[in-house]
């Protein structure tokens, strides 16, 4: 899956903005933020929350890194759970597009997926339900220990 600036996602067009940041398709509709959802510690030990994007009020994604292993992981991460709904996440190394991702219908969270990314600008994001949130060319190689 290629990210050049136009992302399709769960049914949804999402346009990269200024800053990196995803923006949904004109004419749709605008989430308002809430209060993230608390990180799950999914990625295991070793990994440090280094960024995170709201997804309107459903959850959050989280982007960590471990500087022990040189390895980003992200994970999607629902405000409340509750019956199975498709989400994503993926992360994705700029500089050669190799990415992971995670895809199906969950209750919690989606995810964790790694990624070996040091000194790299990463890209990331996730899906809930429909609703969707990213960035774009972020934690350049600046994250230390």
């Amino acid at each position: 899956m290629e990210r050049r600036g136009y992302i399709r996602m769960a049914g949804a067009a999402v346009t990269l903005a200024a800053g990196g940041v995803m923006a949904m398709a004109p004419g749709a509709a605008a989430a308002t933020p809430a209060p993230a959802a608390a990180y799950n510690k999914a990625c295991g030990t070793g990994y440090k929350v280094v960024n995170q994007v709201d997804i309107g009020k459903v959850g959050t994604t989280y982007l960590t890194y471990n500087s022990a292993t040189g390895k980003n992981c992200a994970v999607t991460v629902r405000t409340t759970s509750g019956p199975a709904v498709h989400m994503y996440v993926w992360v994705q190394r700029d500089d050669t597009r190799e990415y992971a991702d995670d895809d199906g219908y969950y209750r919690s969270y989606a995810g964790p997926v790694y990624l070996a990314a040091k000194g790299y600008c990463v890209s990331w994001g996730g899906v809930i339900a429909g609703e969707s949130a990213g960035r774009s060319g972020t934690n350049c190689g600046r994250i230390t220990g």
